[in-house]
């Protein structure tokens, strides 16, 4: 996740977005609690290279239909579309809830605010896009944690942070309650200067708040999620 430094006075609102795209988090209970499927991006090209993810990509100018590029209908229809490209699931639009958005810090590979959905997995058979996806796996998220501290898995901020908030879910429909009850939740990053952690909008450093963090402590294995307001 690198980004060109930026000074904490700088405006989030003034940032530059280039598009919009749309991540889903698909859901299933397992034996032992709620899982995750993560997609293993190939190691040899593209902007997530060799990460773990969940399916998704950019809002086409064909998921638009009239509306604007950057809203939750474009995003939706976007989630669909990925799904069914990368994974070979085919998700029902009206099922997905949108739980949060993410705009990357200034200098990031790719410009794009993402919207998340979350779905419980639908019937039928993965059927993998060998350009952009190596391997599917089903989580339980504390144990993707586990195997990301464990240098096992790499993880980018907003998936890591997804999970951390995934980790205490005791079912599927508990988990997408939650999140339909919720409001969509804004995360605008940007990167400390020595390039140790993410701050997000609320953050002291970002928004002169005196004792809020919002937060993601990165110099060493485990990341540290700080979220004080």
């Amino acid at each position: 996740m690198d980004s060109v430094p930026e000074s904490p006075s700088t405006s989030v609102a003034d940032r530059p977005i280039a598009g919009s795209a749309a991540t889903v988090v698909l859901l299933r209970d397992g034996e032992l609690g709620v899982e995750v499927l993560l997609a293993e991006r190939p190691s040899d090209r593209g902007s997530f290279a060799g990460a773990w993810v969940f399916p998704g990509g950019a809002v086409d100018d064909d998921d638009l239909l009239g509306d604007a590029r950057d809203g939750v209908d474009a995003a939706r229809r976007a989630a669909v579309r990925e799904v069914a490209e990368e994974v070979g699931l085919v998700v029902d639009a009206t099922e997905l809830v949108p739980f949060s958005r993410w705009t990357p810090p200034s200098g990031a590979p790719k410009q794009l605010t993402t919207t998340f959905f979350a779905v419980r997995v639908p019937d039928g058979d993965f059927r993998l896009a060998a350009d952009e996806v190596v391997a599917v796996d089903w989580l339980r998220p504390a144990d993707a944690l586990e195997r990301h501290a464990a240098g096992e898995l790499t993880l980018w901020p907003p998936t890591w942070v997804t999970l951390h908030g995934l980790a205490g879910a005791t079912s599927v429909d508990a988990a997408l309650a939650s999140f339909a009850a919720g409001d969509v939740l804004e995360y605008v990053a940007r990167r400390d200067d020595a390039r140790r952690m993410v701050l997000w909008q609320e953050d002291d450093e970002v928004a002169g708040a005196r004792g809020h963090r919002h937060r993601l402590l990165m110099e060493r294995l485990p990341w540290v999620y700080e979220r004080e307001f």
